[in-house]
């Protein structure tokens, strides 16, 4: 029976998905005024199950990843989620390399969960990590993100919400070690940025080609575009940590109409890679599936 990919090939290029952990959510909270009972099947046990984790494109002799999962914490957030992660560098290792082997980190955004493996200093909710110096996990990359979501989360405008990045182990770390990226910019062959805010002021896009143009079709990696298919199903919804929803709801609805595009979602739980098609008011996500391995 086909099970859902997580690792795609454009030509010489692969994208894979790494695992860092899941979280068990509060669909009410997450997705304020949903009905779900619309929805059978979004739901197990009545939480709202999310993944957590990185995508690494290995074009050519560059080993990248997008987006560093949650970190290796175990906890409990009151009335929202319990959520775990601590598998990332080990998925890592699975694929044959280690935090020295990769080149360039790009944060689609700084929320916890994008950012947990930034420094050896594990995350905290509220922003106190532990006192201690922290040094980057990834030491030999370039840490690349857009300017206005640096901006925001150091300049006390963010400082009062729930979720971004932590000054101990994700901001003190990497002060000076930041490289801003816009829109359009070209990261890699075939690897290019694209403005996506929304969701938070500098959210960015990954989107993936072949580089020798071979394969018209594209894959974007979409950080927190999208969080479950139901909100592919239902696009005029708000999530509720999206800081400008009226904007976040539009890039929503954009990349939605992108025929030709393999939309990369970290956070789904029945497979990571899947194309949309138009379904009445909404769109319905149809997972990317491969053969299981035969002995």
């Amino acid at each position: 029976m086909p099970q859902a990919a997580d690792r795609l090939t454009l030509g010489a290029t692969t994208i894979t998905y790494l695992v860092d952990g899941s979280g068990k959510h509060n669909p009410d909270t997450m997705l304020p005024g949903l009905d779900w009972a619309a929805h059978p099947g979004s739901l197990t046990d009545g939480h709202l199950v999310l993944t957590f984790g990185a995508f690494l494109v290995q074009t050519g002799d560059r080993n990248i990843l997008v987006d560093l999962g949650i970190g290796d914490l175990d906890m409990d957030i009151p009335g929202l989620a319990h959520v775990k992660g601590g598998r990332l560098l080990d998925s890592l290792a699975e694929r044959g390399l280690s935090p020295k082997d990769i080149d360039t980190v790009v944060y689609t955004h700084l929320h916890l969960d994008h950012i947990g493996w930034t420094s050896d200093v594990p995350p905290t909710l509220h922003g106190h990590g532990a006192n201690t110096p922290s040094g980057l996990t990834f030491a030999r990359a370039r840490h690349l993100m857009a300017e206005p979501e640096w901006r925001y989360w150091t300049s006390g405008e963010g400082a009062h919400e729930m979720g971004g990045p932590d000054p101990v182990a994700t901001l003190g770390p990497l002060g000076g070690a930041v490289d801003f990226v816009q829109g359009g910019d070209t990261i890699a062959p075939g690897v290019t940025v694209e403005d996506t805010a929304g969701h938070t002021p500098g959210h960015l896009g990954v989107v993936v080609r072949d580089p020798s143009g071979a394969i018209p079709e594209s894959v974007l990696i979409a950080g927190d575009i999208f969080h479950a298919p139901v909100e592919m199903a239902e696009p005029t919804c708000v999530f509720s940590t999206d800081v400008d929803p009226d904007q976040a709801r539009k890039v929503r609805n954009r990349t939605l109409q992108r025929p030709d595009t393999v939309i990369a979602a970290g956070h789904f739980t029945d497979g990571v890679f899947g194309r949309v098609t138009e379904a009445g008011t909404g769109y319905t996500w149809t997972a990317v599936t491969h053969a299981p391995a035969t002995g």
